[in-house]
């Protein structure tokens, strides 16, 4: 029988979901949380494989000044109790620059793997020091003499258009790329015309678990790495470039990664130069970043200034659309140079805007690179758009939710193609906003709101809407797989995908066991080891359960096909008779249930007929799919200090087909977390000079479960047709709609005082500000 262990009561409210006794669409309890309840999960820093023995420690001296030409004498540190080396760009200039992100870039803008002559941001790392214990590397860094001679420092995107001050004087310009508009449009043609600059603030994604590393070399010349990251074959692949080695001759061992958000999803200089660092001293190394480190070097998101206008009827119906963009890249161009394709891809969000003109420049300046981060590029698009339906809205009298049901897209349940160029798979985006509203009681909400301002309640009530669509897993990919049936009728499964807290241990047994009616118990799911398994992509863009999921799927099929003829020669039946019962997980003839061959008699016979009971293979999704849904937040807004308390969060996050409906509850309400997070507290600020502000947890506003409500969440799935399992991404949809929710419900709290637009994050002082300029 199929074992029921960690499976709760079928949740309600999913009419769509996988039915009958199907484990598929139940909430199933993570299997992976009873070790990292009890013993703990293994991460970097607690590998003790005999390859890092005496392994010594890594410690990165890093740049004071913003932007400088330095001279670097590192002769006191060298002579430092335990210290074995001290590294500086002279000492790996064979190396040339760090590959970058991505092909393509131009060659003007190199990053150095340590800064030798100039530094370019506060953080940016100038030397490595190895050291027989952690604490002699920072001690001996103290030790390290940099001479500054400081160079004009560039802070804001905005100042950054002119070329006064360039980052990189080679390149001839601050521009690292762009987009130029692929049409044009009449703003002013429309009878009703909005114009507003919106700041899509600077974040830091800060997981539990620093960058860390170890790495070593075997006698033979082959490269061991360990790494905290969201793919190990795409890292190994990286890795090898980099040194110039054969792919077979280095092994990437991603274990338990404590979050990612997208912040993981590249290599980080620091990370791929550790095979060099252990080279030179001929011994093994470990680096974990200290989370100041992290804070000024793991790419930072978002960052965005946009300039949004739009042109529309008296009766609120959009006309047209035009967004510019100034991206932020930082430093040193990376992923976040690229962000602006998606903002652009996912631009008239879920609106029928026939016209929009889209641009943007991404950027450099003396600040931490930026990269991809919980949403990459989309949240920003549904930031843009949703604040200005709601201005749009404050122009003309009417209500926010009115004017969305005047712009709407019908439901749809075949692909079409937006005018931004994005094929939208399916969605019902009016039938979320009125579940939404519906559970809010949004009525009711108005209500309260007009009656605390007719009696002068010092306690401003705000309703904010948003009704978003995202893309995940965008333009397809593919992803590997294997499922083994072991002796006993166990199975072991591999896959390409690398969890880092979103539970493919449990949904891709679930999936196996679904197929194949074999217990979760006895489903071992490996990953993240690239002697072990064939091949793998990055784990981003919530891609992993339509396209790595479905690989399993598949997998898994072909197992049993393999099974069924198998069993067809043990029961000596023809092999269209046979059938496999999933309840028992046995094969037998229709209609005699009584003989029957176990997955266990079957790996038995497979055994001693001496083959195997194994597929491997690929799959490849060739197009993405696109979650949609809508979210309502509910603040009060303190009238006497500007402080803004959350009280509400109703979010209704349409994902197709939900496979387990704890998981998704746990992705969602983190979503929620890191958006309203942005909205109200998260930002990187920078002084004049390129100093950080916010450079730890006491500066840098991390949300907690003080700050937050209990999150209500509303069901709703429309499968897509883009897969077979019917779904959708959803590890990123509650960012996405809840940063405008929450700031929209700011300013709705104020709008009656005449505040127009207030920039996230929504701090006491701004709010408060904006109050005093109102009156």
């Amino acid at each position: 029988m199929l074992s029921k262990a960690g499976i709760l009561p079928a949740m309600t409210g999913h009419p769509d979901s996988f039915s009958g006794t199907s484990i598929l669409g139940t909430a199933v309890r993570r299997i992976e949380d009873p070790k990292m309840l009890t013993a703990g999960g293994t991460y970097v820093d607690d590998i003790r494989d005999p390859l890092l023995n005496g392994a010594l420690h890594v410690h990165y001296v890093r740049a004071t000044m913003a932007h400088a030409n330095i001279t670097v004498d590192v002769a006191n540190a060298a002579a430092m109790p335990g210290v074995v080396a001290v590294v500086t760009a002279a000492d790996i200039a064979d190396m040339g620059t760090f590959p970058g992100d991505f092909p393509g870039f131009a060659k003007t803008l190199g990053r150095p793997w340590l800064a030798g002559s100039v530094v370019r941001y506060v953080g940016e790392p100038i030397a490595a020091i190895l050291t027989e214990s952690r604490g002699q590397g920072p001690d001996a860094g103290e030790a390290i003499v940099v001479d500054y001679d400081p160079l004009p420092v560039l802070i804001g995107v905005e100042n950054a258009v002119t070329d006064a001050i360039l980052v990189h004087p080679l390149h001839g310009t601050n521009v690292a790329m762009g987009i130029k508009p692929a049409t044009t449009v009449d703003i002013d043609a429309s009878p009703v015309i909005i114009r507003q600059r919106i700041v899509n603030s600077r974040v830091a994604p800060s997981p539990i678990e620093p960058r860390c590393a170890a790495s070593a070399w075997t006698p033979e010349g082959r490269v061991h790495h360990w790494t905290s990251g969201q793919g190990s074959h795409p890292f190994r692949d990286f890795l090898a470039a980099a040194h110039g080695l054969d792919q077979a001759d280095v092994r990437v061992v991603t274990p338990d990664v404590g979050g990612g958000f997208g912040a993981k999803a590249t290599p980080s200089p620091e990370d791929v130069l550790l095979p060099r660092l252990a080279k030179i001293a001929g011994r093994p190394v470990r680096w974990v970043s200290a989370r100041t480190d992290d804070m000024a070097n793991l790419a930072h998101g978002r960052a965005q200034v946009q300039f949004a206008e739009i042109g529309a009827s008296t009766e609120g119906r959009i006309e047209s659309y035009k967004l510019t963009v100034l991206q932020d890249c930082g430093a040193y161009l990376r992923f976040g140079g690229y962000l602006p394709n998606m903002t652009r891809l996912m631009q008239p969000g879920v609106y029928d805007i026939d016209n929009v003109e889209f641009s943007s420049q991404s950027l450099l300046t003396n600040t931490t690179p930026v990269g991809a981060f919980r949403g990459a590029g989309r949240p920003e698009a549904a930031a843009a758009i949703e604040r200005m339906v709601d201005i749009l809205a404050a122009e003309l009298g009417l209500d926010p939710v009115a004017v969305r049901r005047t712009n709407l897209r019908a439901p749809f349940m075949e692909t079409i193609t937006t005018s931004a160029g994005a094929p939208y798979d399916c969605g019902d985006y009016e039938g979320a906003l009125d579940r939404v509203l519906e559970a809010a009681d949004y009525d009711a909400l108005r209500a309260e709101q007009s009656a605390r301002r007719a009696s002068g309640d010092r306690k401003l009530l705000g309703i904010g809407i948003s009704t978003y669509v995202e893309v995940t897993a965008n333009g397809g990919g593919s992803e590997f797989a294997g499922v083994e049936i072991l002796a006993g009728g166990k199975v072991r499964a591999r896959t390409g995908s690398t969890p880092y807290g979103t539970g493919h241990e449990t949904s891709w047994a679930m999936l196996i066991s679904e197929k194949l009616g074999v217990a979760l118990e006895d489903i071992e799911v490996r990953h993240g080891d690239t002697d072990d398994v064939a091949r793998g992509s990055i784990t981003g863009g919530s891609r992993s359960l339509q396209i790595a999921g479905t690989a399993i799927w598949a997998a898994a099929g072909e197992v049993v096909t393999q099974a069924r003829d198998l069993a067809a020669s043990l029961l000596e039946a023809p092999v269209e008779d046979v059938i496999l019962d999933t309840a028992r997980g046995a094969f037998h003839v229709v209609g005699t249930p009584a003989v029957s061959r176990t997955w266990a008699d079957l790996a038995a016979a497979a055994a001693a007929a001496g083959t195997s009971l194994d597929v491997s293979l690929d799959h490849k999704a060739d197009a993405g799919t696109f979650p949609f849904g809508a979210h309502l937040a509910v603040v009060e807004v303190d009238a006497d200090t500007g402080k803004v308390t959350l009280v509400r969060m109703v979010a209704c996050d349409d994902a197709g087909r939900i496979l387990n409906p704890l998981l998704v509850d746990g992705q969602v309400h983190g979503g929620l977390a890191q958006g309203a997070a942005q909205a109200l507290l998260e930002e990187v600020v920078y002084d004049a000079d390129g100093n950080p502000l916010t450079g730890n947890f006491a500066d840098y506003g991390v949300i907690s479960s003080a700050e937050l409500p209990s999150f209500e969440r509303v069901s709703m799935e429309t499968a897509t047709h883009v897969n077979e399992l019917g779904a959708k991404g959803i590890g990123e949809s509650g960012t996405i709609g809840a940063t405008p929710a929450v700031q929209n419900a700011v300013v709705d709290a104020l709008a009656h005082l005449g505040v127009r637009h207030i920039d996230m994050p929504a701090s006491p002082e701004k709010v408060w500000r904006a109050m005093q300029s109102a009156e």
